[in-house]
């Protein structure tokens, strides 16, 4: 079983790179959004009662899929490095694949500010993640939460044998889909 975990803020291509990847290897996407958007119709994210179902749902896709025959996942996620309780849930997400045998792999994707503005109203992130539809609070969050945390790591922050960091402002999601396969022999 392989985890492959793709960070970084928002907008800057994670689930376009996990879709790309998933298309060149057996790999299966399970993008953040996924559980956001399930949620959201009965409880907004950022409520307690939504950020609580999110954690429930994804918590129990990782420990069935870690369980499971399938050839690996491929999981993103927007890590603020200033808060100890990410840290603690990407150890904890990471636990569940490494206890029974899993390969965990790190992908950290980085682009300027003013690229993930242009992203961010993407035809097929709009479509994927409903929620990002009103443009201009998407944008907005974007912005503010990149004042208010740290989202994406110092050099050499990372300890993890397979990690890769990608600076992705102007590559494509399949050339950096590509670069991860090759990397980690996927």
């Amino acid at each position: 079983m392989k985890f492959i975990l793709i960070f970084g803020p928002q907008a800057v291509g994670k689930m376009t790179v996990g879709n790309e990847l998933s298309k060149i290897t057996d790999l299966k996407l399970f993008h953040n959004h996924m559980t956001i958007e399930l949620v959201n119709p009965f409880f907004e994210y950022g409520t307690t009662e939504g950020n609580r179902l999110v954690k429930l749902f994804r918590q129990e896709i990782f420990e069935e899929v870690s369980k499971s025959t399938m050839y690996g996942l491929i999981f993103t996620y927007v890590w603020a490095f200033d808060l100890k309780s990410d840290w603690d849930y990407i150890d904890k997400v990471c636990r569940i694949f490494e206890t029974k045998g899993g390969e965990v792999f790190f992908v950290e994707l980085e682009a300027d500010a003013d690229e993930r503005l242009v992203r961010n109203k993407s035809p097929y992130r709009l479509e994927q993640k409903p929620t990002k539809r009103n443009i201009e609070k998407s944008n907005q969050d974007l912005l503010n939460t990149l004042k208010k945390y740290r989202l994406n790591s110092y050099k050499d922050e990372i300890k993890r044998e397979n990690y890769l960091r990608i600076n992705n402002t102007r590559k494509s999601a399949e050339d950096v889909a590509k670069i991860i396969k090759r990397e980690f022999t996927l």
